[in-house]
């Protein structure tokens, strides 16, 4: 049986790659060696005179998250082992089973889920880069533990707790952000 602790603290480890993934298109799209590889997700084309998801989701942040989450995936796996009664935990929920494969698809799923997201946001009339608040800060998390389920089932509360510390940790970080200059709104 695990407590409280275990659950938040598992579910930040187990979400990491996702987390990161989340943030990789930015960091990527600010690279010279791949700012130049900047094909949108959608090639250009529009429904109903409506781009389906605009050209800020692109080919180079799908691949980036997937590529980062997947590293993270694999320092975790380096740096899991020998955490007490955390690692028995690992252990018990299967997060050991599908090495580097359960990385990818956090990453992905992430990033796949945000353009979902992108592509209602479009069809509801909100235009690229406005705020579409709570939809924005949860749908690489739903994203995400969407293509984790096709390898590990999770218990409840750690999903619950999946939401609270990612979407707590999302609005941090946005106002960080937006503190420091490279956001135009807090959220």
């Amino acid at each position: 049986k695990t407590g409280m602790l275990n659950e938040i603290l598992y579910a930040f480890w187990f979400f990491l790659p996702a987390g990161i993934a989340n943030v990789a298109p930015i960091i990527a799209a600010k690279l010279p060696l791949l700012e130049k590889w900047d094909t949108p997700m959608d090639f250009g084309r529009s429904y109903k005179d409506k781009r389906l998801l605009g050209s800020h989701k692109t080919w180079r942040g799908i691949a980036s998250g997937v590529v980062l989450g997947s590293l993270v995936f694999g320092l975790q796996q380096l740096f899991g082992p020998g955490l007490g009664s955390f690692d028995a935990y690992l252990h018990e929920v299967g997060y050991f089973d599908e090495p580097w494969l359960l990385g990818a698809l956090l990453g992905s799923g992430a990033l796949l889920g945000d353009a979902a997201k992108s592509f209602f946001k479009r069809f509801r009339g909100i235009s690229e880069g406005e705020t579409w608040f709570p939809f924005d800060q949860l749908d690489y998390i739903i994203g995400g533990c969407l293509f984790a389920a096709l390898v590990v089932i999770l218990p409840f509360m750690v999903y619950v707790w999946i939401f609270v510390v990612w979407f707590a940790m999302h609005l941090l970080f946005s106002l960080i952000g937006y503190k420091l200059g490279f956001k135009d709104s807090p959220i």
